[in-house]
């Protein structure tokens, strides 16, 4: 395996990406970097977490530079949120910070309410913008959800937000894992506009602009700096690409790092044609996130004196390998009272986790167990802790699409209850999908 470095840069480097000039057959990559020693276990350990012990050229200075300014960022957001309306934010910053965040601590996680584009925009797009932070100084995707989920949960959830707000369920899961999807694709989309020069359809303003929006972190700490006239801020961008090469060359593999850092003033053209990156070889990648729809029908304990009913059923996790996953999972439907007719919400969420047998070939037995809550009439006082678990077929149709079939039961220690459930769930995987060398 061959280790090759890119050629010395200035401040006026070319942006983020792998523009360079391909000479006698080798691309010239630019880098400041003077030294790369890179360990094969980053491919053959896929998660391993290398996020406190960068070892093979990842800029940990970098990461820890720009959590800094997300911890001051945040401090500003609290105060734009603090300032908005409670019934549009559930925020009650009125009362003592000190004693609602103990409280919060103890009542939470509970399936909150806020508003959709919250939930399901709002915390995907900034989970992508931590995920950036770590992505853009040269860690690896696996690494960068871990920094992804560890600010979600503990900076943001488990910090700043339970203040004023008790931690969310669908907040823990739904920030990371889809933050992870859009952070990846705002990662490479950002590779193809500074490829293109920092331009959009010709215009260096939508190219702008576009940046800002893809990774506001960096743009604020490059802004920062540029205004200041002082390196404040390690900006920029880090990454490995790794690529093979035909059986007849004198090495088998080229690993090569590139870091770029805007350090102002007015970007040189990119000579030559720019070489597409190749980031299919990272390990661990979006393939293994995985979100599903489907319906389902339960048949409740008659303690609960509700009539059996159909429900939806959506399903959001990580899917490691074709013998493992772990999965949150929601179900939600309308069911009546047997004795008042009375039609009130039910709902089911829980975290669980799946084995599969046969892994090698596309129909898959599988077991599953969990625990979560059941919840009646959206009314937290009727929420009930169960345990559950199961059966299920796992059939695989296209490495992006597959079906789920489950009957699950659900055990309430509390009231001594068993409820059942069968379901129907077509899988979506993100990314590549299941790899096929898996």
């Amino acid at each position: 395996m061959l280790f090759i470095l890119g050629s010395a840069t200035t401040a006026k480097a070319s942006g983020h990406g792998s523009s360079g000039m391909e000479t006698n057959g080798v691309l010239e990559l630019p880098s400041y970097w003077t030294l790369l020693e890179i360990d094969p276990a980053i491919y053959d350990t896929p998660y391993r977490i290398s996020l406190f012990d960068p070892r093979n050229g990842e800029d940990g200075v970098r990461v820890w530079s720009q959590t800094r300014c997300i911890f001051l960022y945040g401090v500003a957001a609290v105060a734009i949120i603090a300032a908005m309306p409670e019934d549009f934010t559930g925020w009650n910053p009125g009362s003592n910070l000190l004693k609602n965040y103990e409280e919060n601590l103890t009542e939470g996680p509970v399936w909150d309410r806020d508003e959709w584009f919250i939930n399901y925009i709002g915390h995907p797009y900034f989970g992508g913008v931590f995920y950036q932070i770590a992505r853009k100084s040269g860690y690896r995707q696996w690494d960068a959800f871990i920094y992804t989920f560890l600010m979600s949960t503990f900076y943001w959830e488990y910090g700043v937000e339970a203040f004023a707000e008790t931690p969310s369920i669908q907040d823990l899961v739904v920030h990371p894992l889809l933050g992870w999807v859009y952070g990846e694709w705002a990662f490479q989309t950002e590779q193809d506009i500074r490829e293109q020069g920092g331009e959009i359809a010709g215009s260096r303003m939508l190219g702008t602009l576009a940046l800002w929006v893809l990774d506001p972190v960096d743009a604020l700490g490059s802004g920062i700096n540029a205004v200041t006239g002082l390196q404040l801020i390690d900006s920029g961008s880090g990454y490995l690409s790794y690529t093979a090469l035909p059986a007849d060359a004198t090495t088998d593999h080229r690993v090569y790092l590139n870091m770029n850092f805007p350090l102002g003033g007015e970007r040189d053209k990119p000579a030559g044609k720019p070489r597409a990156i190749d980031y299919r070889n990272d390990p661990v990648d979006t393939g293994i996130v995985g979100i599903s729809i489907g319906s389902g029908h339960t048949i409740l304990d008659k303690k609960w004196n509700i009539k059996d009913e159909y429900l939806t059923t959506v399903t959001l996790g990580l899917y490691f390998s074709p013998r493992l996953s772990t999965r949150l999972d929601y179900a939600n439907g309308k069911f009546d009272e047997r004795v008042t007719g009375r039609s009130l919400r039910y709902e089911n969420y829980s975290l669980g986790t799946q084995y599969y047998f046969n892994a090698r070939r596309k129909l898959r037995p599988y077991v599953t167990i969990g625990f979560g809550e059941q919840l009646l009439a959206k009314n937290r006082a009727n929420k009930t802790f169960q345990l559950n678990g199961g059966l299920g077929l796992h059939l695989r149709l296209h490495h992006k699409w597959s079906l789920q079939t489950d009957w699950i039961s659900y055990f309430g220690p509390e009231q001594e209850t068993h409820d059942q459930r069968i379901s129907a769930n077509l899988v979506y995987r993100f990314g590549r999908g299941e790899h096929s060398e898996w």
